[in-house]
């Protein structure tokens, strides 16, 4: 059994509540992670065609106010 399939079983034991503050916690975590790449993509300049192309539209005037 590897890893994940022993921590599978051990998730499918745990009672309700237990289950839900695990889930919790788990939704955070995933969204700290994606955070942290989003983060580090933008150091490494990895979005800046966001920012390029975002800012070309406005020139163009295709924007509007939020």
């Amino acid at each position: 059994m590897d890893v994940v399939e022993q921590i599978e079983a051990q998730i499918e034991k745990l009672d309700a509540k237990t289950f839900d503050e695990l889930r919790d916690w788990f939704i955070d975590h995933m969204h700290d992670r994606w955070d942290q790449q989003i983060e580090a993509d933008s150091a490494a300049g990895k979005l800046d065609f966001l920012v390029e192309e975002a800012s070309e539209a406005e020139r163009r005037g295709a924007t509007r106010p939020l």
